[in-house]
């Protein structure tokens, strides 16, 4: 009878221990890196104002990682509540821990889709006008744990160039994330690189969204200096993540309030999510894993 009195009070403590670390004071963003990080904390400043009040916290702190990497492992650490991924990124997480993060939402393309496109672009004074001309030169990828910008073309190149990526290319390296990778292309340290897009709408106008898209809008990017020489099958839209371990309440709270999101402040929608889309949809890990098994396959977690 004591044993048994004695494991109940041991249990009441580990749950009161719990739901007193569950009684956040503070909301934690991770954001994914490769792009100028003063555009990305101006991004999310939004998040920062509104959240508090929905979320019933006394503050939201961003952190903008150096890479996509930087995020992962605080996911994994349990030192982020929330993170916006792309597929790769999280299937990495996913196959490290399963349980770290539950994927709740993804973004929908102004065409009803809920994906987007690996896209190969090349400077268009290079003289390389199709895939074919990149025999033997140079291409950038843009993280190793992007999806569009590295795990989809190491996939589905072979295909499409009827040799494995290693072979076709003369040389290959990272960019750094989407944004430098364009500028190392547009500075010839790439012949070719591959960034991403919604595919929706025309490449002159670097897509409706997308990496392309965003570089357009703060007038970094021209397009009329690029030429597209490949776009991959398509891919599902990256995940928003939520820590597991929080509690029910706030994870219904966060999720009401993003789907809300595009219709109660647009403005706050578009540049998080950098370009046009419609909104949110429902996805669980079932989404994701097509990218999960090609990830687990071909780079091994």
């Amino acid at each position: 009878m004591l044993k048994k009195t004695l494991l109940a009070a041991v249990a009441l403590v580990s749950l009161a221990g719990v739901a007193a670390a569950e009684d956040l004071k503070e909301f934690r963003i991770g954001i994914l890196g490769g792009e100028n990080e003063a555009d990305r904390l101006r991004n999310f400043q939004c998040m920062t104002e509104k959240l508090p009040s929905v979320l019933g916290v006394e503050k939201v702190s961003l952190f903008p990682a150096a890479d996509y990497d930087g995020v992962v492992q605080g996911l994994l650490g349990g030192t982020l509540d929330y993170a916006e991924l792309g597929a790769s990124a999280f299937a990495k997480v996913y196959l490290a821990k399963a349980d770290a993060v539950e994927p709740i939402l993804t973004t929908v393309q102004t065409d009803g889709s809920t994906g987007y496109y690996s896209i190969m672009v090349a400077r268009k004074d290079s003289g390389i006008t199709k895939l074919e001309d990149m025999k033997g030169k140079k291409l950038g990828f843009a993280d190793p744990d992007s999806t569009s910008g590295y795990l989809i073309p190491l996939v589905t190149l072979p295909e499409a160039i009827g040799a494995p990526v290693k072979e076709f290319f003369g040389e290959t390296g990272f960019g750094g994330g989407h944004e430098n990778l364009v500028l190392e292309v547009l500075k010839g340290t790439f012949v070719a690189g591959t960034t991403w897009g919604s595919g929706v709408g025309e490449f002159k106008d670097g897509y409706t969204s997308g990496n392309l898209r965003k570089m357009v809008d703060k007038g970094i990017l021209n397009m009329d200096d690029l030429v597209e020489l490949w776009k991959s099958p398509l891919i599902p839209n990256g995940p928003v993540v939520v820590r597991s371990s929080m509690n029910d309440d706030m994870k219904a709270k966060f999720k009401a309030f993003m789907m809300e999101l595009p219709k109660s402040d647009p403005a706050c929608f578009s540049a998080i999510q950098g370009g046009d889309f419609t909104g949110f949809t429902e996805v669980n890990v079932d989404f994701y894993k097509p990218i999960i098994d090609a990830r687990k396959a071909t780079i091994g977690g």
